[in-house]
């Protein structure tokens, strides 16, 4: 017994040893904070040929496009998401929803990504579903319940350790007791004031009452934004559901988002939304409202406390409006300058599905958008989706990507090549 109890004694003074030697051990975050090497030195490539790429094209064939328009694989890209196109054209930043953030690179510019690896691989990342870069090369990338922000990284990507630091800690996004599976993939922009804004979707269907003076307070079911230190946080926008796309007007400086809408209503209600916001403060209906003026079963016949902003265009519903993007380049016609390219991923909850497809807006001098297709082709005649469209960007030739989470791709449209 007294050996027994020694060997015991001895094992915990050594874990607790251990656990206080691992304490004071900095993180791979703290290292880089600090411009120190972290000891990783491998990269995960992916591989841009072969089989796999041959099959995406394939699918490709089907898509439609207006007349002088094409479609080709740029990279292949597991997981991708939201994309982040570097100020100088050099790498383009992938995130996904779960734990890799992706860097692309076309070292040839023949508009085929050659190079295909992880950015930060000693970085563990959690749901790192949205980077954006200001316009002075900063990259952002919002997690699930941080922000990590990296200088210069479109120059030192190249390298498996890049300086890295917290622009909002971990579980300072939302409060961590509010962290949840759903609805919890970031998307962010920086604004034409110089701020970044970051969407902060609600984990609910419909956001039960006991949690709207919470949303309310952090911005959950809305979008925040704060200056580029990380101080001066605010909610510009509430009322939302769960959006995963915004821009900026690049002629008026508003700010539009896509909002993905009520589930469990019906194949054909609510629509979907594109939103448009000229003042902060202003709100956009949820929960009161499950997509454009539709009621929520769960506020019907409630008095709607606050003023609604309803929808500039209300979409067909459960096409899952996603990541969206404002054409400012100079390679398509002219009919497209300002527009908006947005792309439908289509949803789980509809008998037959819809979306899978990329979207183009046009605003006309009153204010007033009209959506239509603009690609379309990843729903085959069987119903079943051949890839899922999730964001839109631009590159400096004027061309633009759209990534699909399902095929793990980018594909590039240009025009009149």
């Amino acid at each position: 017994m007294k050996k027994l109890f020694l060997s015991l004694a001895v094992g915990a003074l050594m874990t607790s040893t251990a656990l206080a030697q691992s304490a004071n051990v900095p993180s791979n975050l703290e290292k880089l904070s600090g411009f120190k090497t972290t000891g990783v030195t491998e990269f995960t490539f992916i591989e841009q040929g072969g089989d796999y790429a041959e099959g995406i094209k394939k699918n490709l064939e089907r898509i439609t496009l207006p007349d002088g328009f094409k479609i080709e694989l740029y990279a292949v890209v597991p997981d991708a998401r939201h994309m982040a196109v570097g100020p100088q054209g050099i790498v383009t930043i992938v995130g996904t929803r779960k734990d890799k953030v992706w860097a692309v690179t076309d070292r040839n510019k023949d508009r085929v990504a050659d190079e295909v690896k992880d950015f930060a691989p000693s970085l563990t990342f959690t749901i790192p579903n949205g980077p954006c870069f200001s316009k002075d090369g900063f990259l952002y990338i919002a997690e699930q319940n941080r922000v990590l922000l990296f200088p210069a990284a479109e120059f030192f990507y190249e390298s498996p350790d890049v300086a890295a630091f917290n622009l909002v800690p971990q579980g300072e996004l939302i409060p961590a007791d509010q962290e949840s599976f759903n609805h919890t993939a970031r998307v962010c922009k920086l604004g034409p004031d110089g701020k970044i804004y970051i969407s902060l979707g609600q984990p609910f269907n419909v956001a039960p009452a006991e949690n709207l003076e919470i949303n309310t307070k952090w911005g959950i079911g809305g979008i925040i934004r704060m200056n580029t230190d990380g101080t001066g946080r605010e909610v510009y926008t509430y009322g939302i559901r769960n959006s995963v796309g915004h821009d900026f007007d690049p002629t008026t400086g508003d700010l539009w988002f896509t909002d993905n809408q009520v589930d469990g209503m019906g194949d054909d209600i609510p629509p979907g939304e594109l939103n448009h916001q000229t003042a902060m403060g202003q709100h956009f209906g949820h929960p009161w409202f499950g997509g454009g003026d539709v009621r929520t079963n769960e506020y019907a016949g409630q008095d709607v406390p606050v003023e609604v902003v309803m929808p500039a265009v209300a979409t067909v519903a459960h096409a899952a409006d996603l990541g969206m993007t404002f054409y400012t380049g100079k390679q398509f016609p002219a009919k497209y300058k300002n527009a908006i390219f947005s792309a439908q991923h289509g949803s789980w909850n509809r008998t037959t599905p819809v979306g899978a497809r990329v979207m183009v807006t046009t605003i006309d001098g009153e204010g007033n958008a009209t959506m239509e297709p603009f690609a379309e082709g990843w729903i085959d005649e069987n119903g079943e989706y051949l890839g899922r469209p999730v964001d839109v960007a631009q590159l400096r030739d004027g061309s633009i990507l759209v990534s699909d989470d399902l095929a793990g791709a980018l594909y590039r449209i240009s025009y009149g090549e």
